[in-house]
């Protein structure tokens, strides 16, 4: 076979000088990802993945083994921890000559099957979910984040609505004496019992954890479970009637500004011992507004994330 050119291996570059990252974006590849409620789920992930560049002498890396081996390993093997970890060091073993650093970055999206909140139906969720892995040496680490799309209910709303609301409920009944419970349960039946509502929009909780390198599947459930506990107004799949009207009630008793949901949510990641450190992010998209509200935090570990990390 005729020897083929190497320019990477046999050329220097025109100018010297080492690179903090090198690599490719977006290979899309199938994998089994494994969680840690749900076990093994198939996933198409669009996988980014860089080695760092230390001798400036070096015209290029080996494009083609970071290809090569994502394809390769991940054919026969399941996506948890132990396995991604022992994949870092693949990486960076097929650059050793050249590399001190390997980063990976999985997107993909996570179907879970939902109750409905009264009826019996129920249907699938998607979750946006990351997964970044960096190896330096002999240090790990481990992120994870999701999006999980919720309702929000405007608080300072909600006490406009309620003062119409009474000022309308006084106009009509101020001159009819003693109230008869019948009449005000129709009055608040009519229309005029949603005299004026408060608005209300589509919002997303963003959060990011560090995780313990000795975990076996990725919590992914958990924190989705987490999120969507601490802010208790997810959105739905199938709904009914009874459905609706319930997620209501839920919006009602779980009134918030973005401040409120930051709260909730770092309170809930605050109780997790499991995620040595986290960011997070609320946006309403305001139905009020032409622009939306947001909300950040971190854990406020020394060293650790700032609210500056992920915009």
């Amino acid at each position: 076979m005729t020897n083929l050119p190497d320019i990477t291996s046999n050329q220097n570059p025109e100018i010297h000088g080492s690179l903090d990252w090198v690599g490719m974006n977006g290979i899309t590849v199938p994998l089994q990802f494994e969680d840690n409620k749900l076990g093994v789920n198939n996933i198409e992930a669009r996988v980014n993945t860089y080695v760092n560049l230390v001798n400036p002498k070096v015209k290029g890396i080996h494009m083609s083994r970071l290809y090569l081996a994502l394809s390769n390993f991940f054919e026969n093997q399941t996506l948890n921890v132990p396995a991604l970890t022992e994949f870092l060091s693949h990486l960076l073993d097929s650059h050793h000559d050249i590399s001190t650093q390997v980063f990976l970055n999985f997107e993909f999206d996570f179907l879970i099957k939902r109750d409905a909140l009264k009826s019996d139906n129920s249907g699938w969720k998607n979750y946006s979910t990351t997964l970044r892995a960096t190896l330096t040496g002999n240090d790990v680490v481990l992120e994870l984040a999701t999006r999980v799309p919720y309702s929000s209910t405007c608080p300072c709303s909600a006490a406009l609505s309620r003062q119409l609301l009474q000022q309308a409920f006084t106009a009509d009944f101020s001159d009819k004496g003693a109230l008869n419970i019948e009449d005000v349960e129709k009055w608040l039946l009519s229309e005029k019992g949603s005299f004026a509502t408060p608005h209300s929009q589509r919002s997303q909780a963003t959060a990011w954890v560090k995780l313990n390198k000795e975990m076996g599947a990725f919590p992914l459930t958990d924190l989705i479970d987490l999120v969507e506990g601490a802010l208790k107004t997810p959105v739905q799949t199938a709904v009914k009637r009874a459905d609706e009207q319930e997620f209501a009630r839920l919006n009602g008793h779980n009134l918030m500004f973005c401040e409120d949901s930051a709260r909730r949510l770092k309170q809930a990641l605050n109780s997790q011992t499991q995620y040595s450190d986290f960011w997070l992010k609320v946006e309403h998209f305001e139905s009020l507004h032409a622009h939306d509200a947001v909300a950040l935090a971190s854990k406020g570990v020394e060293g650790g994330y700032s609210p500056a990390n992920y915009t």
